[in-house]
């Protein structure tokens, strides 16, 4: 644990600067350059050291030893419409590290070692508005998710077929503040301060070559990824007292990272070129917390496309995956208060993200990959009208946009 200790301290800087916005769900389209280049796919298809998160089991096509480093600078550009006019959120920039490792033991072993901010979510009007009249109905909030993962991933290889399994240690911490009018021209300030979590849980991958069956370059593999329960004390709960009337109760402190199931297949044709696809489900609607903000379960399609030669690579991807956010029946409080909540502090209203990026070979063991990722425009409205007694406007609406670019080196001998 003391080396986790080392590692995280970048990473939660990184988190502790300013929201997140994700990009399915909670999480980052993929992790590493090269994945994400290609959409975030790599279920069969390697990425050598930055494989061990995607799809464990895709370390066995790491011939030495691999060491990446990534950076990736997040750009997220939100605005909020809650009757007064558009307010912007300020989270407007992010700093994301990831560290990855690879080693080959001997020919059917192989032990990787990873450090990833994974995802979060949130966002940030502390700005906007008197707070004594809610902050032109924003109510000042300003949400913080951070998703941190540490696995040492154990792949087994025998003939064509690779078994992955890596147990994971998740890091957490949440901050959900905002400031209502107390009634007298002054403000309530509702849960102010963070609170940080540990959970565990593991993913386990297959892969699978069919060149033993004489199809040269015809990959497919399987990927699981359990749930991990997390808690983040007087976070939720306290966030959602002031509307427990409405919802019939403040919401728990759980917030569950939910179950995921990805299949992938990838083909390498005419010598340089690879085309790939793979289809992710994560599971929100069984996930504590997120079910009670009733996010809907993901389908995640991802097509990606490599061109290689020795020296450079170049690659292309689509993600696409609708929102898990619903629109509830705003006529109803509960309703209401759900889509206010939703789209006012964990807007992940985000379907499409188109990516390219590029890789080249300074030496035979250094390297360094580009991947630039961006995410249409998307809007949303939501009826909140069972709360305009409560000075809360009859509709709400969010607009937001992403874009990121990685940049990540990579060692191998």
């Amino acid at each position: 644990m003391k080396v986790l200790k080392y590692l995280k301290i970048p990473l939660l800087i990184s988190l502790s600067a300013m929201p997140l916005f994700a990009i399915n769900g909670d999480l980052l389209i993929g992790f590493g350059a090269k994945s994400r280049a290609m959409g975030g796919l790599g279920i069969a298809k390697s990425h050598g050291a930055e494989s061990a998160l995607v799809n464990p089991a895709m370390l066995s096509s790491v011939e030495g030893t691999e060491i990446s480093v990534t950076t990736t600078f997040f750009h997220p550009v939100a605005y909020y419409d809650g009757g007064s006019g558009e307010e912007y959120s300020s989270s407007d920039l992010t700093l994301i590290p990831e560290l990855s490792f690879a080693k080959k033991i001997n020919d059917h072993f192989y032990l990787g070692a990873g450090i990833w901010v994974v995802g979060g979510l949130g966002a940030d009007y502390s700005k906007s508005g008197d707070p004594a009249t809610g902050g032109n109905g924003t109510m000042q909030m300003r949400t913080i998710l951070g998703l941190v993962k540490f696995g040492v991933p154990l792949v087994y290889k025998e003939s064509g077929l690779s078994i992955g399994f890596t147990p994971i240690v998740q890091y957490g911490e949440l901050d959900i503040n905002y400031l209502i009018p107390d009634g007298a021209g002054g403000v309530n300030n509702i849960a102010d301060g963070s609170s940080k979590d540990f959970g565990l849980g593991y993913n386990f991958g297959l892969s699978y070559d069919f060149s033993q069956q004489g199809i040269d370059d015809l990959t497919v593999g399987f990927v699981y990824k359990s749930s991990i329960k997390m808690n983040y004390k007087d976070q939720v709960s306290v966030a959602t007292q002031p509307f427990a009337a409405a919802l019939g109760g403040a919401i728990s402190d759980d917030l569950e990272q939910p179950a995921e199931i990805g299949l992938g297949v990838s083909y390498k044709f005419l010598e340089n070129h690879t085309l790939a696809f793979d289809y992710k489900y994560i599971s929100w609607e069984d996930a504590k917390g997120y079910k009670d903000f009733g996010w809907k379960n993901q389908n995640i399609y991802i097509l990606g496309y490599e061109y290689k030669q020795k020296e450079w690579a170049l690659r292309a991807g689509y993600n696409y995956a609708k929102s898990p956010l619903r629109e509830l029946d705003g006529t109803t409080a509960k309703g209401a208060t759900l889509n206010l909540l939703n789209l006012l502090g964990f807007p992940v209203n985000i379907a499409s993200h188109y990516s390219i990026g590029g890789s080249y070979s300074f030496t035979d063991k250094l390297s360094g990959d580009i991947a630039i990722v961006y995410a249409d425009e998307q809007s949303n409205s939501y009826n909140t009208s069972a709360l305009v007694s409560q000075g809360i406007a009859s509709e709400v609406s969010v607009r937001h946009k992403q874009t990121s670019t990685s940049l990540q080196l990579t060692y191998a001998y």
